[in-house]
C-alpha cells in the first residue's frame, strides 16, 4: 500500500458532524460494481457484515457480521457493544437506485456509495457520515473504511486479500487521525 497517502478520503464536516468521502477508479462496469456492494456473494469479499432485508428505499435491513469478521474482530466488537452471539446491527435503505445509488443507515452511521460510468469502467464514490466512534475513535472507523474499499477494489479484479497487516493499520489510522484532527487511539 505505497500509494495510501493519494488515496485518503476527503474529511467532510457539517456543524458537529464529521464525515469522509472515498473516491475509487475501478476497471469494471457499474453493473458489476452494483452487484459487489449489494450482493450477499460478493459482499464477503470486501465488506464486514451481510446485508438482509428487502432491497427497495425505505426498507429495514439487518447488518449480520460474518464470522470471519466477529474472530478477527472480536475484541472491538465487544468494545462497540456488538453481542457476540447475535453479532447483528439494524439499518434502513434510504435511496435504492440501481445501478447508480445504494444510500443506507448502519446502526448510527449513513453510507452513500455512488457509482458513475467512466469509459470501460465506473468511478465509486463513497460517502460516510461517522456514527458513535468505535474503540480506536474516528481515524480507526476511517482507516476500516479505507480498507474495506481496497479490498473491494482487490475481490472486483479477481484478487483475493487477507486482513491488513496491524501496522499498515496503524499507520494509517495516525495519518486519518492527522487529517481528522483528533488522536487515534
Amino acid at each position: 500500500m505505497t500509494d495510501v497517502d493519494q488515496r485518503l478520503g476527503d474529511i467532510l464536516r457539517d456543524d458537529d458532524r464529521v464525515g469522509i468521502r472515498y473516491e475509487r477508479m475501478l476497471a469494471h462496469p457499474p453493473a458489476k460494481v452494483w452487484r459487489a456492494l449489494t450482493e450477499s456473494e460478493h459482499l464477503r469479499h470486501w465488506f464486514p457484515a451481510d446485508i438482509l432485508g428487502e432491497r427497495h428505499t425505505g426498507a429495514e435491513l439487518r447488518f449480520r457480521f460474518w464470522p470471519e469478521a466477529v474472530e478477527h474482530a472480536d475484541t472491538e466488537l465487544t468494545e462497540a457493544g456488538v453481542d457476540l452471539d447475535d453479532p447483528e446491527l439494524p439499518g434502513r435503505i434510504l435511496t435504492w437506485e440501481p445501478p447508480r445509488i445504494f444510500e443506507f443507515l448502519w446502526d448510527d452511521e449513513h453510507l452513500r456509495f455512488e457509482i458513475l460510468a467512466e469509459g470501460a469502467g465506473s468511478r465509486l464514490l463513497c460517502t460516510v457520515w461517522f456514527g458513535t466512534p468505535g474503540p480506536h475513535g474516528l481515524p480507526g472507523t476511517a482507516a476500516g473504511y479505507h480498507f474495506c474499499l481496497d479490498a473491494l477494489v482487490e475481490a472486483l479484479d479477481g484478487r483475493s486479500v487477507g486482513y491488513p497487516d496491524p501496522e499498515v493499520s496503524a499507520a494509517l489510522e495516525r495519518r486519518y487521525a492527522e487529517v481528522i484532527g483528533t488522536t487515534s487511539a
